[in-house]
């Protein structure tokens, strides 16, 4: 349901505005909104896959993947039960082994490099461009310059919030370092980089179709796209326990399906993504434009609020819309006791986390992850979110720093 318009949810919020009073609730993300546009569609598809009784893999999966496949200009994908399952598939059958390192970003979700670990890899965490938050072709150079005792075999970049990491220099970088790339696109379909779908960056790409994704499934689910046809045969070995056909397994592989219901779902909704994506760029652009004339985005140093770069390169479709905030702690408190919900994506980079203590790093090591990670603040996003709302969010942000 749309939010009413009120006078006091548009107007800029006074600070002597009293603690108690009530706030209509803006939050980060409503997907009621969504399903009741495609309500009567969904309840369709679902009653389809109970009618055929084919729950786990079957037509509405392979379906789906031809959808996908042509949709990310691939020639071939996979369904899997979960993004995380899907970087774990494509890294095996890319030929990551036990005692490789795979290098990705430390600033990212957990499964970008607990699924190196899950191949029986190293992660190799690298730090970010501070304009994009991607991860730093340089910074990338650099490490492999460095060398190093453990064979790496792959490039594992982040599109972070739904932009492109910088796929013409960490190409170049693969090629000149023998590398596969493999594509975390699990926040970015419907992302482009030079006009170029992600999914068909690398030699694999891997999706979350997770319920607060751009594309989203009524439960966990993932996808796996590629060009090489051999890569797409391993990879649906691997989802079944390493096995061809019933009862024969050449290899040991997981228990990593998609379900059925959730792949009829996925194609209700594959046909609205680009409409979706799109008013994600206008409210993004709407962000841009009332924080500006908020005076809170300037290019000064001291600004207290700075959206994220955009590359020229990229078309960025904002899973998230981020900004970094000065007293983050602080904003994401005041604007939260004022209904308006918020999220920090992500407060520990990984190379702090405890369980890659094993790994060396130590604080101070990447430091542009560190700023990040002390900074970041995602607003409000989704394609229903309406322009009012937005002015409430702005106008609170700009009531804090008043």
């Amino acid at each position: 349901m749309t939010r009413p318009v009120t006078q006091s949810s548009t107007a800029k919020p006074r600070a002597s505005q009293s603690p108690a009073r009530k706030f209509d609730p803006i939050p980060l993300l409503d997907l009621q909104r969504q399903y009741q546009q495609i309500r009567e569609e969904v309840l369709a598809a679902v009653e389809r896959v109970c009618s055929s009784q084919q729950y786990i893999l079957g037509a509405e999966v392979e379906t789906l993947e031809r959808e996908i496949a042509a949709f990310a200009g691939a020639s071939a994908a996979v369904g899997c039960a979960s993004g995380t399952d899907a970087l774990w598939l494509a890294l095996v059958a890319a030929g990551v082994q036990p005692g490789d390192a795979v290098v990705t970003t430390s600033f990212s979700f957990f499964a970008s490099a607990s699924a190196i670990v899950r191949a029986g890899a190293r992660p190799v965490l690298v730090d970010v461009d501070s304009e994009t938050l991607n991860l730093s072709p340089e910074c990338v150079k650099a490490r492999l310059r460095a060398g190093g005792s453990y064979k790496i075999r792959a490039l594992l970049p982040v599109h972070l919030y739904g932009q492109c990491a910088d796929m013409d220099a960490l190409q170049q970088i693969a090629d000149d370092f023998q590398l596969s790339i493999v594509e975390d696109a699990a926040q970015a379909i419907g992302a482009k980089w030079r006009g170029r779908r992600v999914g068909s960056l690398g030699a694999a790409a891997t999706f979350s179709f997770y319920p607060t994704k751009n594309l989203s499934a009524y439960g966990d689910a993932g996808m796996v796209t590629t060009s090489d046809l051999n890569l797409a045969e391993h990879m649906r070995n691997l989802r079944n326990h390493g096995s061809p056909r019933r009862y024969h397994h050449e290899e040991f592989g997981w228990n990593c399906r998609m379900d059925a219901i959730q792949a009829a779902i996925l194609r209700v909704k594959l046909p609205h993504l680009e409409i979706w994506n799109q008013q994600r760029r206008q409210r993004a652009a709407t962000y841009d434009r009332l924080l500006a004339d908020a005076g809170l985005a300037s290019k000064r140093f001291d600004s207290p609020v700075k959206p994220l770069k955009t590359s020229p390169h990229a078309f960025h479709v904002f899973h998230q819309y981020v900004i970094r905030a000065q007293r983050r702690d602080e904003l994401r408190k005041f604007l939260g006791d004022r209904n308006i919900g918020t999220e920090i994506y992500y407060p520990i980079p990984l190379h702090l986390q405890p369980c890659f203590a094993y790994l060396g790093y130590g604080t101070g090591d990447l430091p542009e992850s560190e700023r990040a990670a002390a900074e970041v603040l995602a607003l409000p996003m989704f394609p229903e979110l309406t322009e009012p709302e937005q002015k409430c969010v702005v106008h609170t942000i700009a009531d804090f720093y008043s």
